[in-house]
């Protein structure tokens, strides 16, 4: 790391923890045990990030926010919708499961089946968990990384609310959002409705033509109670997004302006049921994922060059039976259909899947949780994931946690049956642990904590150069520490900051052993702080510093790292309106998370927020 960034990443080291402003007692989470549980009795890693931070934060784009939180990078292929990856520590963005509203939402026609962050904006998002750290026995493949589980927005407790904003700002970007939810008698609903428009900037770092993006999209969400205790839950969430590319022409065929663009829609519903009967909680689902995406050239012609059709469609069912107060099971089994179609090859499989997880406190301030998984695939046969976890919670405020846990990640149907595929793959694998401590001090004005992790993933799948085919040839190791603090000295302003030191290395024999992965910045630190004046103005500001990382597997090609700030204000007018405001990357700085492709310099804008509930 450049000797600027060391120093700031001394100075700010000191405010360094996870995230804790939001993970109070009261806070229950379902990434854990993939059913409700209160966060402080689980052993595993957990932000949440709710609709009130989102809208402190001003929050476009949900990849720009949990880029701020413990643990994860981000990178993005241009400016606003292009091609976003997470990374939950260190680990491939392809080893990350993401959720919304139950439905799993990896795309089966990508070729590592991998979501494409760029496309999920905040206007529907009502809260986001991320578990950090391999969680497969609730979640099964894919949940080697970490888990994201995204739920939109929510019916209130009674009556009716309403919320709606819209702004404008730098590349002539417009963005609109509306939501309307109720309550009454036996129904409850919510619907969401999105717009964003934006003249972008070039995907190509040395391009001069902008590359636009538009989107539209929402959710719906409706509940009945058909009697006490049983009830049925439909939702459901759908996006179209069209996205200016860039390409490599002739006759240099090297990365620069073209006409090309994409076009993307998602569908995703559920349907369930649930039914209690006293201590004993079931749940019953069928979910659908579709995505449908498209590549076109006008230059070449009007039809599309490429196609991806993934489609998913998942059964479901959950028990949940608290045997004693200090005795819960939790168990399912579940059934997935998927295929892809990329215009040459159509493919499909399937997967049975049952688990069951023992939720123990032997003693009130200890909560001990374990559980086994099978995965049976129609195409590499079965695999089994243990994990367990534990939470110790003191009266002095005091949390202890640790976790083991395996994830596995099943190959996709491109990498077993595409063009360049191996139907004899086996699934990646991935054995982790943590153990962390978190102190809540003056009446929780006062959270800090740390936390240590280590990762080793095997068999994970790489294309093979010698034979051009994808192969088990891959190893990584990832370790490091997550630590923070977050404060709130009076109730008008508060402090939070996290530092992350990862290490993620390749460990596959050859010549790139030992060397960095690429685009896993060691270090990242981020500070927010936010103060609400007594006449109701908020004044904010986020500073994030990323440091080195390299863009290739031999560590050739070096990304510098960055410091991007930004400040923000909000004011009240009247009991239902706010103006506000932000600036985005304050100080123009100029870096690259994707070797050659841009990223969208010092930008302004401004919006009206309204409420009613």
């Amino acid at each position: 790391m450049t000797p600027p960034y060391r120093l700031l990443l001394l100075a700010t080291a000191a405010f360094a923890a996870p995230a804790l402003a939001q993970e109070t007692p009261a806070d229950v989470v379902v990434t854990a045990a993939g059913a409700p549980q209160s966060v402080n009795e689980t052993g595993d890693a957990i932000t949440v990030v709710t609709r009130d931070d989102l809208e402190a934060r001003q929050t476009v784009s949900i990849a720009d926010y949990l880029a701020t939180t413990p643990g994860i990078s981000v990178t993005r292929s241009g400016g606003p919708g292009t091609l976003t990856s997470l990374s939950i520590r260190g680990a491939e963005a392809t080893q990350t499961l993401v959720l919304i509203d139950g439905v799993r939402v990896n795309d089966p026609s990508s070729p590592g089946g991998a979501f494409d962050f760029g496309s999920l904006l905040s206007g529907s998002v009502e809260r986001v968990e991320v578990l950090r750290g391999a969680n497969s026995v609730p979640w099964g493949s894919q949940a080697i990384g970490g888990v994201v589980n995204i739920v939109t927005e929510r019916p209130p407790e009674a009556g009716v609310a309403a919320r709606a904003n819209a702004e404008y700002g730098a590349a002539d970007s417009v963005v609109a959002n509306g939501a309307v939810s109720g309550r009454s008698g036996a129904l409850s609903g919510a619907l969401t409705a999105g717009y964003l428009r934006s003249d972008g900037i070039s995907a190509a770092a040395d391009g001069t033509e902008r590359d636009g993006y538009r989107q539209i999209g929402g959710s719906a969400r409706l509940g009945i109670d058909v009697t006490d205790g049983i009830g049925v839950d439909l939702r459901g969430y759908y996006a179209h997004s069209k996205i200016d590319l860039d390409g490599f022409p002739p006759p240099a065929y090297v990365f620069a302006d073209t006409p090309e663009y994409s076009t993307t829609q998602e569908l995703y519903g559920y349907a369930g049921v649930h039914a209690d009967f006293g201590s004993f909680r079931n749940r019953a689902a069928f979910t659908i994922a579709d995505v449908n995406r498209d590549n076109y050239d006008p230059g070449v012609g009007a039809a599309a060059l490429f196609i991806g059709r993934g489609r998913s469609e998942r059964y479901e069912y959950q028990g949940d039976y608290r045997v004693l107060d200090q005795l819960r099971i939790v168990a399912g089994a579940e059934h997935e259909d998927s295929r892809f179609d990329d215009g040459t090859t159509t493919a499909s499989t399937g997967t049975t899947s049952v688990y069951g997880e023992l939720i123990v406190q032997p003693v009130r301030q200890l909560t001990v949780t374990g559980g086994v998984r099978n995965d049976d695939h129609d195409d590499f046969g079965s695999h089994t994931s243990i994990g367990a976890n534990a939470a110790l919670a003191l009266a002095t405020g005091t949390t202890l946690r640790a976790s083991y846990a395996e994830g596995f990640k099943a190959p996709t149907l491109y990498q077993l049956h595409g063009a360049y595929g191996t139907p004899s793959l086996e699934p990646e694998t991935a054995k982790s642990y943590d153990a962390g401590i978190e102190q809540a001090l003056l009446d929780g004005r006062v959270r800090v904590g740390a936390t240590y992790f280590h990762r080793d993933t095997h068999n994970q799948i790489d294309f093979d150069l010698g034979t051009f085919t994808y192969a088990n040839i891959a190893r990584a190791r990832a370790s490091g520490v997550e630590v923070g603090i977050a404060l709130r000295p009076i109730d008008a302003f508060t402090v939070s900051a996290n530092y992350t030191y990862t290490r993620a290395r390749n460990r596959t024999p050859g010549a790139n052993f030992g060397h960095d992965l690429a685009r896993r910045p060691r270090e990242t630190v981020n500070f927010s702080a936010d103060y609400r004046f007594p006449f109701a103005l908020s004044l904010g500001g986020t500073v994030s510093v990323v440091g080195d990382s390299y863009d290739d597997a031999g560590n050739v090609t070096r990304l510098d790292g960055y410091v991007l700030a930004g400040v923000r204000a909000e004011l009240p007018v009247g009991e239902r309106f706010a103006l506000y405001g932000r600036i985005e990357n304050l100080f123009d700085e100029r870096y690259q998370t994707v070797f050659g492709y841009g990223t969208v310099g010092r930008a302004a804008y401004g919006g009206v927020r309204m409420r009613l509930d």
